[in-house]
């Protein structure tokens, strides 16, 4: 254990947000996101019996979202016709702007497989086991000051 560190993130979490550079993204993704298919080519961590919130909260405790671009933060837009609840959207606009003082305002609105394409990239994926639908986050690191 260490002070002042999250006792929700492990120490392999630890490690992958230390070695993340300005500019690089690490996803946290919902249950029913293909984490391994699509972070095939990233580190996958596995947060099995956690949800988005309250890992998005642990890692924006420790890194900070990039400062030199509009908008760090992407999530995955509802497919056209999909009435799916996304009132988790609120949560993570309460934990931004806590965290960085910016809420959705600060979050690209992605299309399912452009969401994909921009998760394939990143430098890891979080394995969640949240529930709610359309609850994936990429986050671009920023800066420590």
């Amino acid at each position: 254990m260490l002070k002042g560190i999250n006792s929700i993130i492990p120490p392999m979490l630890l490690k992958v947000l230390c070695e993340m550079g300005h500019g690089d993204t690490i996803v946290i993704a919902d249950g029913n996101f293909p984490s391994e298919s699509v972070g095939r080519d990233a580190i996958v961590v596995r947060m099995d019996g956690h949800g988005v919130p309250e890992i998005l909260e642990a890692v924006l405790s420790l890194i900070p979202l990039d400062q030199y671009v509009e908008k760090p933060v992407s999530l995955m837009d509802r497919v056209k016709g999909d009435n799916a609840d996304v009132s988790i959207w609120q949560t993570y606009d309460k934990i931004l702007k806590n965290a960085e003082g910016k809420g959705l305002e600060a979050a690209n609105m992605l299309e399912r497989f452009e969401f994909y394409e921009e998760a394939k990239k990143a430098y890891a994926v979080i394995a969640t086991s949240e529930r709610s639908q359309y609850a994936n986050v990429i986050l671009k690191k920023g800066c420590v000051l």
